[in-house]
């Protein structure tokens, strides 16, 4: 018998859960300009957000690649021979802090010079007076200056360049333009909720008279809240479509144009793959979420019957 009830209690539910839906569906199609307003506030909220998402994490991207361009050239006594420049490359290595370490000898550093200020250059590779050199990365780029005072107190250091004073004002600029950009997109996606909620709001308003006469009939709330809920999801899932199609469609011909023009450069674009598809994931859960947050908080004053 349990068992029985169990079964029809499950039966029940499934059956309840499509009859919402199929109400949530028709009550969209009979208030057609009222949905329309709430599809078109999504509509245009959630280009401005994704146009404003693409822009910031475009930018992030730059920042990161500037900041992992950044390097530590270590330059080695004279004095040092071959295994003193092991043993200095290997405590280099052994650093937490260092991701990257690379060994350029005096020989090459005068080719690299050669090639850049020409051939008049050659005299010197008779009597070469150029350092061999460590060009040195750091795990953290922000700790550069750190490390860089950290390895001039190793042995066979002769002068350690990091481009002092010029790193870390370029770090804090990075970081203001970072800070601005999350504080800029949670105001947008404030006023994307704010906005978006407003209008659902406006929809549901206008049927209140609807939702009393369920209410005094003997309706539960959940039995009344979860169609307009479910049309909450419809509108947000609706209105993101429009900006999704737009910002991938643009996004992957702009990057078609600019991607070979920068190629090997510092300021690249994100890869329109997996960016296309977590955009239009993230477009598509904020349309969502708002939908149900703006129904869920717009039918609960009417409840109170």
């Amino acid at each position: 018998m349990p068992a029985m009830k169990s079964e029809v209690t499950i039966a029940l539910k499934i059956r309840t859960l499509r009859r919402h839906f199929i109400e949530s569906m028709k009550s969209i199609g009979r208030n057609r300009w009222m949905t329309f307003a709430s599809i078109s506030a999504v509509t245009v909220t959630l280009l401005l957000v994704g146009v404003f998402i693409v822009m910031m994490m475009n930018l992030n991207k730059i920042a990161t690649n500037i900041e992992q361009d950044v390097e530590i050239k270590v330059l080695v006594d004279l004095a040092a021979g071959e295994e003193s420049l092991n043993k200095l490359e290997n405590t280099l290595k052994k650093n937490p802090d260092i991701v990257e370490v690379k060994f350029s000898s005096n020989e090459d550093e005068l080719e690299k010079m050669i090639e850049g200020y020409g051939k008049e250059l050659d005299l010197y590779k008779q009597n070469n007076p150029l350092r061999n050199v460590f060009y040195v990365k750091a795990v953290d780029p922000q700790k550069t200056a750190g490390i860089a005072k950290e390895i001039e107190t190793y042995d066979y250091i002769h002068e350690v360049k990091y481009g002092e004073g010029k790193v870390e004002k370029l770090f804090n600029v990075l970081n203001k333009g970072r800070n601005v950009g999350v504080v800029l997109i949670i105001a947008l996606l404030f006023t994307a909720m704010f906005l978006i909620s407003n209008t659902i709001r406006v929809t549901i308003v206008a049927r209140k008279r609807e939702i009393e006469i369920m209410k005094l009939v003997g309706a539960t709330n959940s039995f009344v809240r979860i169609p307009f809920v479910l049309e909450g999801i419809w509108l947000g899932i609706l209105g993101a479509l429009l900006p999704m199609i737009i910002l991938s469609v643009t996004y992957v011909n702009l990057y078609d144009r600019l991607q070979p023009k920068v190629q090997g450069e510092l300021f690249q674009l994100l890869p329109t793959t997996p960016f296309i598809f977590q955009l239009n994931g993230l477009l598509l859960f904020i349309g969502v979420f708002i939908g149900i947050w703006g129904s869920f908080m717009s039918v609960r004053k009417f409840l109170r019957v």
